[in-house]
């Protein structure tokens, strides 16, 4: 049976969704985009800022699951502008060294106008 994952260490969804699923040996995270959980606010400014407060948010959500970055399998990540693709490879890399399957997509628009949002599957 799946088990919905909740830590106050990362923002709350911001629709009917949860922050993450368990179920098996795996982990689905649901996308995570540059909400501050402390001020439930979008503060950073640049896709460095922005990818950096992501990767904390999923880092927080996956170890609220009993997984941690180091165990994700695969990543589906969204930027607003493609132009943003090198910078945000920079911050990415340093949080995930063990290089999962990854798709990375422009998009037109993303929740809250932020500028990245990534999404993992991991392992428990």
């Amino acid at each position: 049976m799946a088990e919905i994952v909740y830590t106050k260490n990362a923002p709350d969804a911001i629709g009917p969704y949860s922050q993450a699923v368990k179920t098996g040996t795996l982990v689905f995270t649901s996308g995570q985009i540059a909400i501050n959980p402390a001020s439930g606010n979008v503060e950073a400014a640049t896709i460095e800022e922005q990818t950096e407060q992501v990767c904390k948010n999923l880092t927080a959500v996956l170890e609220e699951a009993g997984s941690s970055i180091d165990k994700v399998i695969k990543t589906v990540c969204f930027l607003a502008d493609m132009n943003d693709f090198a910078k945000f490879n920079e911050v990415y890399g340093k949080y995930f060294t063990s290089k999962p399957a990854r798709s990375c997509v422009a998009v037109k628009t993303l929740p809250k106008n932020v500028l990245v949002e990534v999404e993992a599957i991991a392992e428990a």
